[in-house]
């Protein structure tokens, strides 16, 4: 069991740093991906960001997940194909919970980072940091995201999630780095001492620190 969020982070922080990511940018999804991501961030020297999710309900039933929205410099919409076909619709049928979470992550953006510009990933190592996966959809959703967008490689760094959803996340990146996979897992928040939930004063903190040490 891990401590904290930022406990997990340093010992995260300690292999992402043994694996040499060359020209790194580290990505956390907010907001109890943040704690653990500025460790690493510190660790690497390098920069941290966030990175949006927002998931796009189907129409009568919001928590069936057709796909997700992740920001950046360029916005990305990943669609579940099958899930489309099997309610017989069409992307265009959901431009409207599209451009709804575009703005749920846009004033999310403004009330955490402000005017800041996205740092660019094109080139670099990106190294997408949380808390710890469930579904891993979120997680997916952004890799997935960020391979359109031209980086170095694609890494996610995760200290626990149960082992089957680690190993299929081995597919969608160039490295993946975790602390613990259980066969018999229940929840993340299981995993740590304390799991307080992150509140949006906390990862504006963290993002400033990480600023300064730059």
């Amino acid at each position: 069991m891990f401590q904290s969020r930022e406990a997990a982070g340093r010992l995260l922080a300690e292999k992402v740093l043994a694996a040499a990511p060359e020209n790194p940018v580290v990505l956390a999804l907010p907001r109890g991906g943040v704690p653990v991501a500025a460790p690493v961030a510190a660790a690497l020297g390098c920069p941290l960001d966030l990175t949006f999710v927002r998931k796009i309900g189907m129409p009568g039933n919001p928590e069936l997940a057709a796909g997700a929205v992740v920001d950046g410099a360029a916005r990305e919409v990943v669609f579940n194909a099958e899930i489309l076909a099997a309610a017989g619709l069409t992307q265009t049928d959901l431009a409207p919970e599209v451009e709804a979470r575009l703005a749920d992550i846009a004033e999310a953006r403004r009330r955490l980072l402000g005017g800041r510009t996205p740092e660019k990933v094109s080139g670099r190592t990106a190294i997408v940091v949380d808390d710890g996966l469930a579904t891993g959809a979120t997680a997916r959703a952004a890799l997935r995201a960020l391979h359109n967008r031209g980086p170095l490689e694609v890494w996610l760094a995760v200290p626990v999630g149960p082992q089957e959803t680690v190993w299929k996340m081995r597919g969608l990146t160039d490295r993946l780095i975790f602390l613990e996979a259980p066969r018999n897992f229940v929840a993340v928040g299981a995993h740590y001492a304390d799991f307080t939930q992150v509140d949006e004063a906390e990862v504006a903190r963290l993002l400033q620190d990480a600023e300064a040490r730059r």
